[in-house]
């Protein structure tokens, strides 16, 4: 597929269209890969998604217990007050 550099403003920009960002899941941004005499563009997933989802599967199978103990179980937050 051939594409053109169109300007805009002071820059330089390429336009994508409607059926390859449907196509890609293309929504704000993407990540920009420069390898080996290439460009390569990549949609960016939003890093949270579905973590809501998944915190109910942890709950419902008993997996979301802390860790580790509270860092605050033995502090005198008294004197922040």
């Amino acid at each position: 597929m051939e594409a053109s550099i169109i300007k805009i403003g002071n820059s330089r920009g390429l336009r994508l269209n409607k059926t390859i960002l449907e196509k890609y899941h293309i929504k704000d941004k993407v990540e920009l890969i420069l390898e080996k005499g290439q460009i390569i563009l990549r949609p960016i997933e939003s890093p949270r998604k579905n973590w809501e989802e998944k915190f109910k599967e942890m709950s419902a199978n008993n997996d979301d217990e802390l860790l580790m103990n509270d860092v605050f179980e033995d502090e005198n937050l008294d004197e922040w007050n």
